[in-house]
């Protein structure tokens, strides 16, 4: 008993976990309870299996219900079950940074969504090329053989390796209109190309050597979005051929609009409409409250069209509801986490539920709560009898988040771009009025700028240095397309247009080296505009994204700004961190070291089975 109470004074397990984290939907997630809100998942999984055994074309399910009654939980139920078989591909969207672009955005979440790891322990998109080589060519291969012989064909073959692959896989594929799309699809296999082949997929630009390399075209700016949902409907489509698409879209209950004056829900929905009616095969989940369904949703043009698809399972198209917590539920929710807390820590209980108390959880039931309110009620309440010290509620938030992010590390690339720059933005913002390196912060401001350099240069530090004002932009670039880096560092060091006195590059790898407008910029930059160059290593930017993850969903903890802010200050979070104090110290003008190289290849999955050496592309 005595490590048992030493355990629970050291740790606590519901602790910061009130909000559902994408990188826990992605990776390794909360203890899940399969019987809570079951008639939602159950619901899904029944229309995945009509749609795969050819009931069902396409099916649309809409989840309804408040605040912290456990839409996300069910999404990350169904992300979890289908990485565990094949029946399905999981795409997941829940960030909608430019409404005005919603088909880009939406391309985007399909190719990143499918780099994530699929039930054969590899990326969904190299079990998708694995599938497509095996039925052109009659093969029986894993994607881990295909992976591990992929550089002894490119040595054999060169580049006629990726036409010999998709010469046959169109000749079966009469349907697919953009060839490149197979191309790009099978350069996956590649781990020295592999990057490159999804950022275009994701509708990216590459380096013109890069392109040529690959044999893929890039993009024409002024078709983008319409090419966008056109290149995201055929991947669905090909994919849909092995595997039935399942796409989920969350924190749909945002207040933004487009210039239309449209919001997130209703530009949801009437994407999911298109998608329902051109889709060869697949299933789409909606989660939200139940008043953006009835005020936003519903008041659609054509509406009823629009909700017969996003509820098409329902005789009455109405969203299926989610269940509050009874007194049963209550109890079985908390044993199945301490279950596993106990399990993890290696500790024996005196009883399933220690050290609470069942009649009290009952009694919580009678409330009829929500899973977040259970969660958090356990969290104030998790200490042992007579013992009232309570560890601070923001510094357990942060704990929370900083462990999922250090647990799944691999899942933070450059899909986080964003989410970096505003954690640098945040800290920075708590150092106003301070002095750091020789500069006194006197405002953190967004870059005032046209649509078209929008997304380029990410914030401005405004201060003085030596009593002269210093215009700092900071610009976050961990994207691997040499087109696109290009463009952020062409404005990155056009001081004048954008008022600058200095720019900032935050990035942790090399430049591609075929990026030579890129190099070329990189080198005025630091050579003749007096900017500078901060690496970006995980272990800075790691506890930035954790506070980062806890103010953003700050309404959720029940945290405020004033509280998150002052755990900053107590920390030392922003002010001491290495990263934060680079970017405001003297410019050395050099590259940093210890960059990665971004031509290396992506990592090989481990334990890649012997392949054998008759795998001849041209038998």
């Amino acid at each position: 008993m005595s490590s048992i109470d030493e355990l629970i004074r050291n740790k606590n397990p519901f602790a910061g976990h009130t909000v559902v984290t994408p990188l826990q939907i992605w990776g390794k997630s909360f203890p899940d309870v399969p019987s809570i809100n079951a008639h939602a998942s159950d619901a899904v999984f029944d229309a995945v299996a009509k749609v795969r055994r050819g009931e069902r074309q396409t099916v649309g399910i809409t989840i309804t219900a408040e605040k912290g009654l456990g839409k996300s939980h069910i999404i990350s139920r169904i992300r979890h079950h289908y990485q565990s078989n094949s029946d399905a591909l999981f795409i997941y969207m829940n960030k909608y940074d430019n409404l005005n672009k919603i088909k880009t955005l939406f391309n985007q979440n399909v190719a990143t969504s499918l780099k994530a790891f699929g039930s054969q322990g590899v990326m969904q998109w190299q079990e998708l090329a694995t599938a497509l080589i095996n039925e052109a060519k009659n093969w029986n291969y894993t994607p881990r053989q295909y992976i591990a012989i992929f550089p002894k064909w490119l040595s054999k073959y060169s580049n006629q390796t990726i036409d010999m692959l998709a010469n046959p896989v169109l000749q079966i594929k009469a349907d697919i209109d953009n060839p490149y799309i197979v191309t790009a699809i099978l350069w996956t296999l590649s781990s020295a190309h592999a990057r490159y082949a999804i950022h275009w997929l994701s509708g990216g630009e590459l380096s013109q050597i890069q392109a040529e390399t690959m044999g893929l075209p890039n993009p024409k700016q002024q078709d983008r979005e319409a090419d966008a949902l056109n290149n995201a409907r055929q991947i669905l489509d090909i994919t849909s051929d092995y595997r039935v698409p399942v796409i989920c879209f969350d924190e749909l209950d945002i207040v933004d609009v487009d210039d239309n004056g449209f919001t997130v829900a209703q530009l949801i929905a009437s994407l999911t409409k298109d998608l329902y009616n051109t889709l060869k095969r697949g299933a789409f989940l909606l989660a939200m409250y139940a008043d953006t369904w009835s005020y936003q949703v519903r008041s659609l043009p054509q509406a009823e069209a629009v909700m017969a698809r996003l509820a098409s399972e329902r005789a009455d198209m109405q969203p299926l509801k989610l269940d509050y917590l009874n007194s049963d539920k209550v109890v079985e929710l908390v044993s199945y986490w301490l279950k596993e807390f106990y399990s993890e820590n290696q500790q024996t209980p005196p009883d399933p539920i220690y050290p609470f108390d069942e009649n009290k959880l009952r009694e919580l039931g009678k409330q009829k709560p929500t899973v977040r309110a259970v969660i958090r009620w356990c969290a104030e309440n998790f200490k042992l009898s007579g013992n009232g010290e309570t560890k601070n509620i923001v510094e357990l938030c942060y704990q929370t988040q900083l462990d999922d992010i250090q647990r799944n590390i691999d899942i933070l690339s450059e899909e986080y771009n964003n989410d970096i720059s505003d954690a640098l933005e945040l800290a920075l913002s708590t150092l106003c009025q301070q002095t750091i390196e020789g500069v006194t912060i006197d405002r953190v401001e967004e870059i005032p700028c046209s649509s078209v350099d929008q997304g380029y240069i990410h914030f401005k530090i405004v201060g003085r240095e030596n009593e002269q004002e210093v215009k700092i932009g900071v610009a976050v670039l961990e994207q691997s397309g040499g087109k696109y880096q290009g463009a952020a560092l062409k404005r990155l060091i056009d001081y004048k247009k954008f008022d600058l006195t200095r720019g900032c590059l935050v990035r942790s790898k090399k430049i591609n080296s075929g990026a030579k407008l890129a190099q070329n910029n990189v080198r005025k930059l630091l050579q003749e505009k007096g900017g500078e160059w901060v690496l970006l290593q995980a272990k800075d930017i790691t506890p930035l994204l954790a506070i980062l993850f806890v103010y953003d969903n700050r309404e959720s903890y029940e945290l405020s700004k004033e509280q998150i802010f002052e755990f900053i200050k107590q920390n030392r979070l922003a002010i001491d961190n290495p990263l934060i104090r680079e970017i405001l110290s003297d410019p050395s003008g050099q590259e940093p070291d210890n960059l990665t190289d971004d031509d290396l290849p992506m990592r090989v999955p481990q334990t890649v089975v012997d392949v054998e050496d008759n795998i001849e592309l041209n038998v």
